[in-house]
């Protein structure tokens, strides 16, 4: 009976996390589910859980008659007790040393996940039979792959050919949000790696920072994202930087007018001017093809000939980490966005009003960011016999 009375209480408090967002870190939780958006065949939730209280605790309380191959919580309790505890120690000193890390893991999960499923298949290097995703152009910019495998290398030294690549990636996005200032939110674990990379997939349907509204819906719609948890998702672009080359058109020529974007913000457009100067190479809006979104880092590499000069997302964390995502928001109400894609959110009613209620209400956002890095984290995961658990994120096993 006390059993049972401590699991009600583990499972109504990963549940108030999961739907609050607050930033607790209870540790490793035994609770099993079915997961939604596998390759196992196992059935999705029809219903969001965003709108229903009840239904986003059934999603915690399904019985543990299931399938083998499905995610589990806590899955490497008795193989590898110790991985999510290196994984959050690895990233922790890092971002010590380093906060960039943070929106560089996120970005670099929303690109795995977002091309095939959470799969890891992102971190392939190219060999003679497999062409790596890394060459696709909107990842030349991607930045923590030796992040990914550093940690890998410290699991293998106590877990050898245990824990995924794929998982690593989503614990270590995880906490690359919570150290940010973004919410906590419970993740199963039971990911298998890729053995193929999508390279061609990757170069065609990443979103682009000049991508309209329309082309944004449709990519995040085909797998399964609706537009509040499309808008959601944006809200990582409050950390890490970006390059003048992606945004300076609407600055000196909006849609080849010579002119700068009316719906930017003319104060606005002054600052950012003085950071980035006028180039020729400058991209028109609304191709849907470029370096990708949304996950906060475009550094690393700018378009030949472009202007190379960066803005700070962030700007200089304005309104403090507990306002992580709110201020985007806010900024896009401003006429303050600056990729035409960001822009892009307050032009049709049914995402502009999500911007609003997330630049009024941080509690709401944090829940909702939650809960959508969940399903993304989810999405199209290999599991048991499916994919392979690499010893090196860059290299798939070699064929017995």
């Amino acid at each position: 009976m006390m059993r049972f009375i401590v699991t009600c209480l583990v499972i109504a408090l990963s549940v108030y996390v999961a739907y609050h967002g607050l930033e607790y870190d209870h540790g490793f939780i035994r609770l099993t589910k079915r997961s939604p958006g596998n390759r196992t065949g196992v059935k999705a939730p029809e219903k969001s859980p965003f709108d229903d209280n009840d239904n986003l605790i059934s999603l915690y309380m399904e019985d543990s008659d299931q399938s083998s191959y499905s995610l589990h919580y806590d899955f490497y309790q008795d193989s590898c007790p110790t991985a999510e505890r290196i994984i959050t120690k690895g990233i922790r000193e890092l971002y010590a040393a380093k906060p960039s890390v943070a929106p560089s893991l996120i970005r670099l999960l929303f690109h795995d996940c977002f091309i095939e499923g959470c799969d890891a298949s992102v971190l392939l290097d190219a060999d003679e039979s497999l062409t790596s995703e890394k060459e696709a152009s909107p990842n030349q910019s991607l930045k923590g792959f030796d992040v990914i495998e550093s940690i890998k290398s410290e699991l293998e030294k106590v877990c050898p050919g245990v824990v995924s690549c794929a998982d690593v990636l989503v614990l270590a996005a995880r906490e690359a949000v919570l150290m940010a200032g973004g919410p906590f939110y419970p993740l199963e674990t039971g990911r298998r790696d890729s053995v193929v990379a999508f390279k061609e997939i990757a170069e065609r349907e990443l979103p682009s920072p000049q991508a309209s509204i329309s082309v944004i819906l449709a990519r995040f719609g085909t797998r399964g994202f609706n537009e509040r948890e499309t808008v959601s998702l944006f809200g990582a672009h409050s950390i890490g930087i970006t390059h003048c080359t992606f945004f300076e058109d609407r600055l000196y020529n909006f849609s080849g007018t010579g002119k700068p974007d009316p719906e930017l913000d003319t104060g606005f457009q002054q600052e950012l001017k003085t950071k980035c100067p006028y180039s020729a190479s400058a991209p028109s809006p609304g191709t849907g093809v470029g370096p990708s979104m949304p996950a906060s880092d475009y550094g690393g590499v700018s378009s030949a000939g472009g202007n190379d000069g960066v803005v700070d997302l962030s700007y200089n964390n304005e309104g403090g980490e507990e306002n992580f995502g709110t201020r985007y928001y806010r900024r896009l109400m401003q006429k303050k966005g600056l990729m035409y894609a960001d822009q892009q959110l307050t032009g049709r009613e049914e995402t502009e009003m999500w911007v609003r209620a997330y630049a009024s209400d941080t509690q709401l956002f944090r829940r909702d960011f939650a809960m959508s890095m969940m399903k993304l984290s989810n999405y199209h995961v290999l599991t048991g016999p499916l994919g392979q658990v690499r010893t090196t994120c860059s290299k798939v096993l070699p064929k017995i």
